[in-house]
């Protein structure tokens, strides 16, 4: 550990840590652990681990308030990372579709073609099956091109543009590629929603975990308090800004849109209501899909929690919108944050980029190696790409 350098303003804290989510409580660990420094880490939610906060329910279950999260990454260095907080369970996600009165896999695959067609197609049948159906995109540039390109116009009015129409309230033609573009189609009959490398769930779930993370001397945290409450009342050094990003600078240059979702948790007197831990339902009800936490966490318990989530216009800000004007009205904000040498900006909302779990944790762990001095910001590409590459 290097030792700790002389503290800025009178003796207050190095860094001034704005969220409590992945990235803030990896930058905190980071910097008080290995790099001896004093961290405020403040948040305005009434608990540490930002989305992936997990609790127990009344009736005893672990469930995640905001909607399931489910680890899963190529990247060794950060599995590497987190094992220091926490022991693993092995968990590969699976997911259904409720489609035309049945439940099948999602991403489609050989049993999706077979069970919806009532066919009985090989592997190597069903390559030329969605070479038969597609339809040629001469260039592919929104959600719908992905799509029908690969499966064609069926599988995409069935599986993918009711569903996209309500999580995003765009048609898909009217989004970016990037949107379908993380849903694979496949050949064999692997149903398993993730093919990463490490698939696992924190064993005693994701709070204890950030509890962990977080346990240092040099660590302290205010919750139910917004940064700028305390901004010019507590001395501090630099500050890490994870919160969104227009926000910051007073939507000066308007808002940036988002999609919201409002979750509606259920218990049930029965030791288990689906056969996976999540179903979707692309064509029929308000809800997107419906989760059950048993499933995600394997705790044993003679009742069940599920949750319903129903997109949203208004609300937290979750996903943002994947659209040009979008991206050029960032553009303006990230512009205004290069003028801020005195505040980094990390995380989802932050950058305005939908990451993974462990992408957020890679670019934390990269943007600490660059606040201690290594310039290499491709450093940060590779980590966030590998952590990535199947999301």
């Amino acid at each position: 550990m290097t030792e700790a350098a002389p503290l800025p303003r009178n003796g207050g804290f190095d860094y001034l840590i704005v969220g409590a989510g992945f990235a803030g409580a990896v930058l905190a660990e980071r910097l008080a652990r290995d790099a001896g420094k004093r961290v405020l880490i403040v948040d305005r939610r009434p608990h540490i681990g930002g989305n992936a906060y997990d609790r127990y329910d009344d009736a005893g279950i672990l469930i995640h308030p905001y909607g399931p999260h489910i680890f899963h990454t190529n990247s060794k260095d950060v599995f590497e990372y987190l094992s220091r907080f926490t022991a693993w369970r092995p968990y590969e996600h699976r997911v259904l579709a409720s489609v035309d009165g049945q439940q099948l896999p999602i991403p489609i695959n050989l049993d999706t073609v077979n069970g919806l067609y009532g066919l009985n197609l090989t592997a190597f049948e069903v390559e030329s099956f969605f070479a038969s159906v597609a339809e040629p995109v001469e260039q592919v540039r929104t959600s719908e091109d992905v799509v029908v390109s690969k499966v064609g116009r069926d599988l995409y009015q069935k599986f993918f543009r009711g569903y996209t129409r309500k999580q995003w309230g765009l048609d898909p033609s009217e989004l970016d590629a990037s949107v379908t573009a993380r849903v694979p189609t496949r050949t064999n009959r692997d149903n398993r929603y993730f093919t990463d490398t490490y698939q696992a769930m924190p064993l005693h779930g994701y709070t204890r975990m950030f509890e962990a993370m977080l346990d240092h001397p040099n660590i302290k945290v205010m919750l139910n308090t917004d940064y700028r409450e305390i901004v010019d009342l507590v001395p501090w050094g630099h500050m890490i800004y994870t919160g969104p990003v227009d926000a910051f600078f007073d939507h000066c240059h308007g808002k940036l849109p988002y999609r919201s979702l409002d979750f509606v948790h259920e218990t049930h007197p029965v030791e288990q209501f689906q056969a996976v831990g999540t179903v979707n339902y692309p064509n029929d009800y308000g809800y997107t899909r419906i989760s059950e936490f048993k499933h995600i966490t394997g705790q044993r318990h003679p009742h069940t929690s599920v949750v319903y989530e129903y997109p949203r216009a208004e609300g937290d800000p979750y996903y943002p919108v994947p659209r040009p004007e979008n991206a050029e009205l960032y553009k303006k904000y990230e512009a205004l944050t290069r003028t801020r040498t005195d505040v980094t900006f990390v995380g989802r909302l932050a950058t305005y980029r939908y990451y993974n779990m462990d992408q957020v944790v890679a670019q934390a762990l990269a943007t600490y190696r660059r606040l201690q001095g290594d310039k290499a910001e491709a450093t940060e590409r590779q980590a966030v790409g590998a952590a990535g590459a199947s999301a």
